[in-house]
């Protein structure tokens, strides 16, 4: 499960990275809040990315950069609809995750490894 979690978080750090620049042209924040934030949420993915296998909370924090993420639609409108995406993603990996973590322990429990 924390491989493909962490392929999320890792694609969504490059996307919110990319998104900095169409924030400082669209909105009118100032540049400097806008590059901090965003290097901040970029920064914050893989950061969470790369603690997924030390425990649950990596997974909590995980969830909180998607809603951050969506968010950030406030400020590019078309953040809505991405960080809506990489929310669904981060869900259905969760979900299918943890179906493909039973699957390999009731394979190793069979002998079948």
């Amino acid at each position: 499960m924390s491989r493909i979690a962490a392929m999320v978080l890792g694609i969504e750090a490059v996307v919110i990275a990319l998104a900095i620049p169409v924030a400082v042209t669209m909105s009118e924040v100032d540049t400097s809040i806008v590059v901090a934030v965003g290097l901040a949420l970029s920064a914050a993915c893989v950061l969470v990315a790369a603690f997924l296998r030390r425990g649950r909370i990596a997974y909590y924090l995980g969830s909180l950069l998607q809603l951050a993420a969506v968010l950030l639609g406030i400020v590019v409108p078309a953040m809505f609809v991405l960080g809506a995406i990489f929310a669904t993603l981060w869900f259905v990996a969760l979900f299918l995750g943890s179906k493909v973590d039973a699957a390999d322990v009731a394979r190793r429990d069979s002998g079948d490894a």
